[in-house]
């Protein structure tokens, strides 16, 4: 079957786990064996620190620039970076001339940074792969352009279990401000995120909150997604009284990206939530404001790759299922943004909204529904007929509120979205 390639693109129990409130109060009360003090000045003595760490170390970073090539911390246990705060205590990468990432932590059990800014590496500002009790707080993590010269990620831990993003700010990133991928149990709160490709993502992980964030002036807010060939499937993702708007801006990711079937260059400017190929999500509770091509979109990885079903396999599922949007204030304006014209997913969303209109001229030019689902179910792999085999649940009153794209014949003469929301609100 050939689909259309069109969208390339908890810490469960952990409301606070003692190991993560641990790792986050023991700077106050003494917690760690080996203290260590820095000012600006001895950044030399700080990388060489930062490599020779033992376990139980906490290393303070007074108030000041400090700049620095990249620093790396790798196999030992309880280690807390801490700052005198984002405005005080700033750590500048932008003269980087090795190295894929500002900060790198590798295989770290206890590991917390609090207080600083990061800013300008030439790669990811900070990424933590397989750690455990990883707590990233009161972090600022930016660039100063928001181009594709920017890094993919500023805040990115991979592979980890149990992770706390909490209190903290990233801007410019190229791909995803805040990016929790391959992971088990995180925590995403209280965060901003701004003038990113994506504001959050959260991919390949399973038991995730996400809630009480910021997510504005992006690209796209926030992104759910599960790709296949990756080390674990995600699910179980709760997203809620968050406040995803005005996330509008052109997309700027790297040149590579949007030739790339997964590519987040293919985001399409105006999108408020996009869940791709991932399952188990409540989404609820939320102010999806003023993303001016999409609120929510819900779509299959067939939408994106029509080899989808080949990559089935146990870490991997093309079909988004048990789904449940409920409770969530929608608004957009009333014409798409300006950056959508000029990107290929934008336009084909464009034209969904002019086949709706052409089709019932009692829609009189109504604005794109809010909520967007391509329509291509399990029923492609077992040959079925059920209208909502895999339990797309809406609990919303909004007028103009869905939009089945019918993906399977876009772009034929067969091609007619519905607006018909009735087999898909919740019993």
């Amino acid at each position: 079957m050939k689909l259309p390639g069109i969208y390339h693109l908890l810490f469960v129990a952990l409301g606070c786990t003692m190991a993560a409130c641990n790792s986050q109060t023991e700077q106050h009360d003494g917690g760690y064996k080996n203290k260590l003090t820095f000012g600006p000045g001895e950044e030399m003595k700080i990388a060489e620190a930062f490599l020779s760490l033992k376990d139980s170390s906490s290393i303070l970073l007074k108030a000041g620039t400090y700049k620095f090539d990249n620093l790396s911390i790798a196999q030992v246990n309880h280690i807390l970076i801490d700052g005198e705060g984002p405005d005080k205590t700033i750590l500048d990468f932008s003269a980087q001339s090795q190295g894929g990432e500002g900060i790198r932590v590798t295989d770290v059990k206890g590991f917390t940074i609090n207080g600083m800014t990061l800013k300008d590496s030439k790669g990811d500002l900070i990424k933590i792969n397989k750690s455990e009790k990883v707590v990233v707080t009161n972090l600022h993590a930016v660039w100063s352009k928001s181009d594709s010269t920017s890094g993919g990620y500023a805040i990115y831990p991979v592979m980890c279990k149990n992770v706390l993003i909490e209190n903290c700010y990233a801007q410019g990133a190229s791909d995803a401000g805040i990016y929790v991928g391959q992971s088990d149990s995180a925590i995403v709160r209280k965060c901003k995120a701004y003038k990113n490709v994506a504001g959050c993502e959260i991919e390949n992980t399973a038991h995730a909150e996400v809630y009480d964030n910021d997510f504005y002036g992006n690209t796209a807010g926030f992104l759910i997604f599960d790709l296949p060939d990756l080390s674990r499937r995600g699910g179980f993702v709760k997203a809620y009284n968050n406040h995803f708007h005005d996330n509008n801006e052109r997309n700027f990711a790297k040149a590579g990206s949007f030739g790339s079937t997964w590519g987040v260059g293919n985001a399409a400017p105006g999108s408020g939530v996009v869940i791709l190929a991932a399952s188990d999500i409540e989404l609820y509770n939320n102010r999806i404001i003023n993303n001016n091509s999409s609120a929510i979109s819900v779509v299959s990885g067939f939408f994106i790759d029509q080899n989808a079903a080949a990559k089935m396999n146990a870490n991997y599922d093309p079909i988004p299922r048990n789904i449940f949007i409920h409770d969530n204030e929608m608004k957009t304006d009333s014409s798409f943004p300006a950056a959508v014209y000029e990107h290929h997913v934008g336009k084909i969303l464009v034209g969904i909204e002019q086949q709706l209109n052409a089709q019932d001229p009692s829609r009189k030019n109504a604005r794109m529904p809010f909520i967007a689902y391509d329509g291509i179910t399990s029923n492609v792999l077992t040959k079925g007929t059920a209208a909502n085999p895999d339990s797309l649940c809406i609990r919303q009153s909004q007028p103009n509120l869905f939009v089945n794209i019918d993906a399977l014949h876009l772009g034929t003469k067969a091609w007619k979205p519905s607006t018909d929301v009735t087999p898909f609100i919740c019993k």
